[in-house]
């Protein structure tokens, strides 16, 4: 059955940060400008997919998500752009499933889900399944994650926008929207959890920023995960605010 979970307000002055449409949606919101925070992304990203090639996307289409990872702006994917052609510099932009994985682990911390399951791709549209071995050995699904081109050229990296799953979903507040402090978030769960718990995370952080005051307009993500069953994160879901 689906439970509906009302979390308690994070007491943060800053929300969410980019991302796709509100967990358990894929429909694209507009976008405000993107911040020109910094990602923190690794070198090396762990783990491995199918690598995806370089695309292109029209110089004059507006971003239509929440930038959440790795890329805070188009500066800064095109400074990335700049290097990879010149040396191939951090090559795994170009991968949607490393991209993914990075953002898992290195960016949101959840370094016991080191799997892609399962890359689906469209175009400049992915998502990739992210999960963890079970001491059974099976692979056990955390996250589907949504991705999308990020920019225009001859190369053009992937970019994490939000996740887009059913069984735990993040649906307030609205993805893309604007959030102050406190800030209440809800979203639906399948069955009965007693371990949820949900973070605000932003690009240049290298933790959560649950009581770290933003600039309006900083683009942040908020995470709701639960675990402790078979492993301390076993699901989780993202979705992406500006701060108000």
């Amino acid at each position: 059955m689906k439970l509906t979970m009302r979390l308690a307000a994070v007491t943060a002055a800053v929300l969410l940060a980019a991302g796709c449409g509100a967990a358990g949606t894929s429909a694209p919101h507009p976008s405000p400008s993107p911040s020109s925070a910094r990602a923190s992304a690794p070198a090396t990203a762990p783990g491995s997919a199918p690598a995806s090639a370089p695309g292109s996307a029209p110089a004059s289409a507006p971003f239509a998500y929440q930038p959440l990872f790795p890329f805070g702006s188009v500066a800064e994917v095109q400074a990335w752009q700049a290097g990879y052609a010149a040396g191939g510099h951090e090559p795994w932009h170009l991968n949607p499933g490393l991209t993914a994985l990075a953002f898992t682990q290195g960016y949101l911390g959840f370094g016991r889900i080191d799997k892609v399951a399962a890359v689906s791709l469209s175009g400049g549209d992915a998502r990739v399944t992210v999960g963890f071995h079970r001491p059974d050995g099976h692979v056990s699904a955390a996250a589907v994650l949504h991705l999308v081109k990020y920019g225009s050229g001859k190369y053009v990296p992937w970019e994490v926008v939000g996740t887009d799953d059913t069984t735990l979903t993040l649906d307030i507040p609205v993805y893309g929207g604007t959030a102050t402090s406190p800030v209440r978030i809800g979203g639906k769960i399948t069955g009965v959890d007693e371990s949820l718990r949900a973070e605000v995370r932003r690009l240049g952080s290298s933790g959560p920023v649950g009581t770290y005051c933003c600039p309006p307009g900083q683009v942040i993500t908020i995470v709701v995960h639960t675990g402790g069953h078979v492993a301390a994160v076993e699901r989780f879901a993202v979705t992406g605010v500006r701060a108000g």
